[in-house]
């Protein structure tokens, strides 16, 4: 008989790390480490943080040891071999045909004229990933109307993702390859993995989160994200005639909350009830 299997996907950031504002279930991330040593569950973070702070994370939250890590908002993807976490160079091929041969450094020359981005910490940029700050008082979406009409006229084929850093109380922006998103980087492991679609859940909580959250992949919206994040998400996933594809987790319908990893769980008993008697989790 072949064990179920599981690829489960999940944000780092105030999905699993609880460090949003509010309360984390005590027993959430101890169950939801019980949960992903099961035989037959792939682990996979996909995170915007970079590889070094995603190591500091799992080690400072006693999160489990996941198989994969998307990182820098999909812009890049290992898999841990031998003890070591070792880059997919296939994944950088892929996304390397979006940007035509430009480099970072160009498309911030792009940029420049455009005085209300302020550029992130070095550490914070790799070979695909430009990110910036932009503030709260700013109006986010006219500055990413400008950024793509100086783009396209160079040519580049772009992704811009907007986020909010709750903690910093500032907006970032990132600027991918049009392909390097979570969204197509989880298409790219589900493949490669040969993973059916309904053997693939995604958990996330923000803003560059919605492009997975409303896409046909089994998605799980926590119950700490925003309310704005609920009813984009809802209406998103409505127009791309995906809404059975969304699960906001709650805090009613089970004996542990929806908040951080305890939604996680939720995510995969609904999605998953083969995993059901392995989670832990009891319904009301």
């Amino acid at each position: 008989m072949n064990l179920p299997k599981l690829l489960l996907c999940t944000d780092l950031d105030r999905t699993v790390i609880p460090n949003g504002f509010q309360p984390e279930h005590p027993d959430a991330r101890k169950l939801f480490s019980e949960f992903c040593s099961v035989d037959g569950v792939t682990l996979a973070y996909v995170t915007g943080r970079h590889i070094a702070l995603v190591k500091h994370a799992i080690y400072n939250y006693a999160l489990p040891e996941p198989n994969f890590i998307i990182s820098d908002v999909g812009t890049k993807i290992y898999r841990m071999v031998e003890d070591q976490w070792l880059e997919m160079p296939e994944w950088q091929v892929e996304i390397d045909k979006d940007w035509k041969g430009k480099t970072p450094e160009d498309i911030k020359q792009i940029l420049a004229p455009i005085s209300e981005l302020i550029l992130q910490e070095s550490r914070k940029q790799n070979t695909h990933k430009l990110s910036y700050y932009l503030p709260l008082y700013i109006d986010n979406q006219a500055v990413i109307r400008r950024m793509e009409s100086a783009l396209a006229k160079a040519d580049i084929d772009v992704s811009i993702i907007w986020s909010l850093d709750e903690p910093k109380n500032t907006g970032l922006i990132d600027v991918l390859p049009r392909h390097a998103t979570k969204l197509h980087a989880i298409e790219f492991l589900q493949n490669k993995l040969k993973y059916a679609h309904e053997q693939v859940i995604f958990a996330g909580d923000s803003g560059n989160d919605l492009p997975v959250l409303t896409s046909q992949i089994n998605a799980v919206l926590v119950a700490n994200a925003s309310n704005d994040i609920k009813v984009e998400a809802q209406q998103l996933s409505l127009e791309n005639s995906n809404s059975q594809a969304l699960y906001i987790a709650n805090s009613t319908d089970f004996n542990i909350d929806g908040n951080y990893s305890a939604g996680v769980l939720q995510g995969v008993w609904h999605y998953a009830p083969q995993f059901r008697d392995m989670l832990n989790i009891k319904e009301k």
